[in-house]
């Protein structure tokens, strides 16, 4: 496995980087067989140390998992113990589905867009109608099935996610919602 690991606007020595290697190294091929690269990234925020790490599996899909505390260490060992239970949930979802991806996921590229805040003009109205582009950038939307698609979400602690369906090749959306459930949303059965 691939390690990348810096720190923002602190310096981060051999010993540190060993101890990472060695402790995520262990945690990862625990529940993982094939992990492809890990980034994990140190940075200090007042008196408090944060650790933020991903890790890419061959499958395809992304784990991703923060830790704080007050010393660097412990930071990461709490980052790397949110990593080890993401990846165990993981595993045991694989298990009970009875279903292992030979192939590892297809992503697709598709147009991303960031949209300026909507501005106000002295009478309280919106300035302009349409949305001014701030950013255009490109993105990637796996080919996933829905079960899969909601473990890629939780996994990497994210509130939503696009993806194409595998079953028809629509695009499809699950996320969380306030009460603590997963919706899905899938256009194609809207009629």
């Amino acid at each position: 496995m691939r390690y990348q690991i810096t720190g923002k606007q602190i310096d981060i020595g051999e010993a540190l980087q060993s101890h990472v290697k060695s402790e995520l190294g262990e945690t990862v091929d625990k529940y993982m067989q094939r992990p492809t690269d890990a980034t994990i990234t140190f940075s200090k925020n007042a008196h408090e140390f944060i650790c933020e790490s991903t890790v890419h599996l061959s499958t395809g899909l992304t784990a991703s998992a923060k830790g704080h505390a007050n010393e660097i260490y412990a930071a990461f060992d709490s980052c790397r113990e949110k990593m080890g239970k993401q990846l165990r949930r993981h595993k045991r979802r694989l298990k009970d589905h009875h279903r292992d991806r030979i192939e590892p996921v297809e992503f697709g590229a598709a147009g991303m867009y960031v949209l300026a805040a909507e501005q106000e003009d002295e009478s309280g109205e919106a300035a302009n109608v349409a949305p001014v582009i701030v950013a255009e950038m490109e993105t990637k939307v796996p080919t996933l099935s829905v079960g899969e698609a909601v473990m890629q979400m939780e996994l990497s602690d994210a509130s939503m996610l696009v993806f194409r369906n595998e079953k028809h090749g629509g695009v499809n959306v699950v996320h969380r919602r306030d009460d603590g459930n997963v919706g899905w949303i899938d256009p194609r059965n809207s009629k």
